[in-house]
């Protein structure tokens, strides 16, 4: 009997031992096109979530997480951990100049840790296709704001190398969740990493299937299309219920840049608006929503103010995976793991953001711009003042000034004075070889 209790407690010691290091999903729900004031647990007033405001309730939401202010770049210092200047996607248009040999993204570096890779989604203006760049499997479309499926507007699918034949007024999302079940569903026993890029909120703001008939005004059809996105989310979370490993994935919900369009005009936090919106160098260009939910491990109800920058997820990603990174390219994240797991601890002091030709650092209360051009954010995002620069405010800014020369992101842009500013390396390489 002694010895039974024995093996009893050896099974149960080394039990929770395998339980506490098993390697968690993954899962990065990216939405298109959603600022802060689209999510009602960061006081957005016309707009309600109530799944992902219940993700940030049993979870953690971070109050300073910022991007670049359109999708293009934005992607890819996410799926590289770099800053635009270094891989030339310094606009919408500039993100076809790197290649997988030049950088690596997520899959490749979580590969030799066990993790299977999935890319379902909004590909966006990223270079190549997702298996290029190590995803084993993937539904890429290519265009941007596609909902339905029509005679007269159809685009592309592809679900792993092969173009899909779809039917007429197919609703583009729902075939996109019903792929992330497949995916999830195969890979139940080893770890995965799930980008799951939604279509939500992006323009052609249209009807969703639980639209009442009839509606046609803008703030409905949005409202709509807020509620059908947290909906996803919540399918999403039934499904890894269903599947027995919600316990074990890590969901992390992040918006691509700030509102966008009319949604951006009409839409408050607290009553207040934001200054800026999708493309702008401000508040609602980059501050964009992010709440990370892992069971048992995240703490409830945490509201951090840690700054976050889009290049941080590749680092936290591979420190909870334990993945060692790329050690012959340079990397501009911070992994935020300590964070997620209770830490109060700043992660880092300071963020970047850059589009086309123009760029600034972010400390909490301050803003340096290209131009030399302090502001004081301590009202942020509802406004920004410029400063005069005096004996208190020069410390300030020579900090700032020489974070960016420190990054020195004008050399790797040959500066067209256009706003299209593209990589000056990769540019000369090319003259020469045409």
């Amino acid at each position: 009997m002694k010895i039974l209790k024995i093996a009893l407690c050896f099974f149960l010691l080394n039990s929770t031992a395998f339980a506490q290091t098993k390697k968690p999903n993954i899962i990065f729900i990216l939405a298109d096109d959603l600022g802060i004031d689209g999510v009602s647990s960061y006081g957005a007033d016309l707009f309600k979530t109530p799944i992902i405001d219940k993700l940030a309730k049993e979870g953690i939401r971070f109050t300073n997480a910022y991007t670049a202010p359109l999708c293009g770049p934005s992607r890819a210092m996410i799926l590289t951990g770099r800053y635009a200047f270094r891989t030339g996607a310094v606009n919408q248009d500039q993100t076809g100049e790197f290649t997988p040999a030049m950088e690596t993204m997520m899959p490749k570096i979580l590969k030799p840790a066990g993790y299977t890779s999935a890319m379902i989604g909004k590909w966006g203006q990223l270079p190549l296709g997702p298996a290029e760049f190590g995803f084993d499997e993937y539904l890429r479309f290519f265009g941007s704001g596609v909902f339905h499926n029509k005679p007269d507007k159809k685009e592309k699918y592809v679900l792993n190398g092969k173009d899909l034949v779809l039917k007429d007024n197919v609703y583009m999302p729902d075939l996109m969740h019903n792929t992330m079940v497949d995916f999830v569903s195969k890979h139940t026993k080893d770890p995965f990493y799930l980008y799951y890029s939604l279509v939500h909120v992006h323009g052609e703001i249209m009807a969703t299937p639980d639209t009442k008939p009839g509606t046609t005004d803008y703030q409905g059809l949005y409202n709509d299309n807020i509620n059908y996105m947290d909906k996803l989310v919540g399918k999403l979370i039934k499904t890894l219920d269903s599947l027995k490993i919600r316990d074990n994935t890590l969901i992390v919900f992040f918006g691509d840049n700030g509102t966008a369009g009319q949604a951006a005009t009409i839409g408050t936090v607290n009553g207040k608006k934001i200054i800026g919106k999708k493309g702008t160098m401000q508040e609602g260009g980059s501050l964009v929503p992010l709440i990370a939910n892992w069971p048992g491990v995240t703490p409830k109800g945490v509201v951090s103010k840690n700054l976050i920058d889009a290049s941080d997820f590749i680092p936290t990603f591979a420190e909870i995976a334990g993945a060692p990174l790329p050690a012959n390219i340079k990397l501009d994240g911070t992994s935020f793991a300590k964070q997620l797991k209770g830490s109060k601890e700043p992660t880092r002091t300071w963020i970047f953001t850059e589009l086309g030709n123009d760029w600034y650092v972010r400390e909490a209360n301050w803003k340096l711009n290209r131009a030399g051009e302090l502001f004081d954010m301590s009202n942020s995002p509802f406004e920004e003042k410029l400063t005069a620069i005096d004996e208190k405010t020069k410390p300030i800014k020579d900090r700032l000034q020489g974070i960016l020369d420190s990054l020195n992101p004008g050399a790797g842009i040959l500066d067209k004075g256009d706003g299209t500013g593209r990589h000056a390396n990769k540019t000369k390489k090319k003259a020469k070889s045409s």
